[in-house]
């Protein structure tokens, strides 16, 4: 992960907002572009001079658009937008949430639309270079005129309200700013629209999302395989003659990655060698998954496209010929659609992975496997209550993965009629690629537990590779155990990638 993310607003990766959200990277201010914001910031004062009436500059907002402003009190209006709009509820987004919307808003408020001061820039950066973060609060936004509440929050201890969180300690905003260094600002005309009329909570949750489900699709498929070779799975079924008349890219990938993860494993079987086929939790591994991939390739490519686009309003451009004009760019329709795609793929791949972990416990399906995993059942439960775990955590899946962005309710009488809520969508699927990397972290522990009732060393080379970071940490089961520490830490080997990791030291790059 990089140390440093220099910022332009046109080149930030999704890596790079885990960098800094995550990992704490320091950011930077591209060369170049600090001749663009006040470009920008010209432009407005120019208008202002010029006594023109522009949209939240110098009018009210939303359903007051009408109402005019005097200019000995446009320094009080943006003030007023920020401690109104802070009215979010319930819990505190984590630090990693908060720090990832405060990059995403310095990104896109730097590309020299938004009419910013340079001093309101630098406060942001400030704050993330040394760890100012704001308290902001999980729900209240609709995800239309932008995340207002959630990012209205974010803007308070820039001004000195609210509360942040500094060095560990939860404090008044202003006296985390004090302590860190960094001097508040006052908000001029244009100031505060520019800093809270964006998608960027949603963003966040979306971006983090995004990156953790990116590596989760191919942890899939290494546990997928484990599991596969732990049952004798046939291998016919990922020939790539199959999948070549049916050659959707993500079920090519996927078959391609279960093909090299089972290279010379002598514990698969072939077609009609000891059955003639596999349930559908083994056999349409590829379509499964690679359908998930497909729908994951598009929101993917939204979330990429967003990160890097402009979202307030009224929008300044300050060219030739020059214009603010008011438009709709801070609705959250295209990240609220994918961002509840997001969170059914997810679901598939834990209902999916949820059902093998039922194969592998089930002595009725698994194949001579001992019933739940253990030798002396009965007076060892072995691994029968884990499968309840994933089938309570896919059920609760289902119902976070209705779609948010399917409901609208008008907001500021009736100005704003239509609205995307694709925060509640974004937040959702956060939560269900958690559910989904237990699921699949439950289904890594039943799988190696199963291959020590075969021959492990007839495994495959990229199952073998799972199995034996597995049993880096966790033991053999032999009797019952206290077992959540155990599904602790095959979940921080999901979670971290550390499983990908290993895997791939092994077989190389997989799809």
């Amino acid at each position: 992960m990089k140390k440093v993310v220099k910022v332009n607003g046109s080149s930030l990766t999704i890596e790079d907002v885990v960098a800094v959200a995550r990992f704490n990277a320091k950011v930077e201010l591209a060369d170049g572009q600090e001749e663009i914001i006040l470009k920008s910031r010209k432009f407005v004062e120019d208008a202002l001079d010029a006594g023109e009436a522009i949209y939240g500059i110098n009018t009210g907002f939303g359903k007051f658009s009408t109402v005019s402003i005097s200019e000995k009190e446009l320094d009080l209006l943006q003030k007023n937008l920020i401690i109104s709009d802070a009215c979010g509820v319930g819990e505190n987004f984590d630090t990693e949430i908060v720090r990832a919307m405060m990059v995403l808003r310095l990104n896109s408020i730097i590309k020299g639309f938004s009419g910013v001061l340079m001093s309101t820039v630098n406060c942001l950066m400030e704050m993330l270079n040394k760890g100012v973060h704001p308290i902001i609060r999980s729900k209240g936004s609709v995800g239309a005129s932008g995340d207002l509440c959630p990012l209205a929050h974010m803007v308070l201890p820039m001004i000195g309200l609210g509360e942040a969180e500094f060095e560990g300690e939860v404090l008044p905003g202003k006296e985390a700013m004090k302590k860190a260094g960094i001097d508040t600002i006052t908000l001029k005309a244009k100031e505060g629209l520019a800093l809270i009329n964006g998608t960027q909570a949603m963003m966040a949750n979306a971006t983090l999302a995004v990156y953790d489900t990116e590596k989760l699709l191919k942890q899939a498929d290494i546990i997928a395989s484990l599991t596969i070779d732990s049952l004798g799975g046939i291998i016919d079924a990922f020939d790539e003659r199959v999948h070549l008349v049916r050659p959707h890219k993500g079920q090519l990938d996927t078959a391609q990655n279960i093909r090299n993860l089972l290279k010379d494993s002598k514990l698969v079987t072939k077609q009609g060698e000891v059955r003639m086929q596999d349930s559908y939790s083994l056999r349409c591994i590829p379509q499964v998954h690679g359908g998930s991939r497909l729908a994951f390739d598009y929101v993917k490519q939204t979330i990429e496209t967003e990160i890097n686009s402009v979202t307030d309003n009224p929008l300044i451009f300050s060219g030739e010929d020059g214009a603010c004009i008011s438009g709709g760019n801070f609705h959250g329709q295209p990240i609220a659609i994918a961002a509840d795609t997001l969170g059914i793929l997810v679901s598939e791949i834990a209902n999916i992975s949820e059902r093998r972990i039922e194969k592998l416990v089930n002595p009725a399906l698994s194949h001579g496997l001992p019933a739940f995993l253990v030798k002396h059942g009965g007076v060892n439960d072995g691994f029968m209550i884990p499968q309840y775990v994933a089938a309570a955590l896919v059920s609760e899946n289902k119902v976070l993965a209705h779609p948010a962005c399917v409901d609208s309710i008008p907001t500021s009488a009736n100005q704003e009629d239509h609205v995307s809520m694709g925060t509640i969508g974004a937040r959702k699927a956060r939560t269900i690629v958690d559910h989904a990397q237990h699921v699949l972290s439950i289904e890594l522990l039943c799988a190696a537990q199963a291959a020590d009732f075969r021959e492990v060393e007839k495994l495959g080379k990229g199952s073998r590779a799972a199995y034996d970071l597995v049993r880096e940490s966790v033991d053999f089961m032999e009797n019952d155990v206290v077992f959540y520490p155990e599904m602790d830490k095959t979940f921080e080997m999901v979670k971290s990638g550390k499983l990908l990791d290993k895997v791939e030291e092994v077989v190389g790059k997989l799809n």
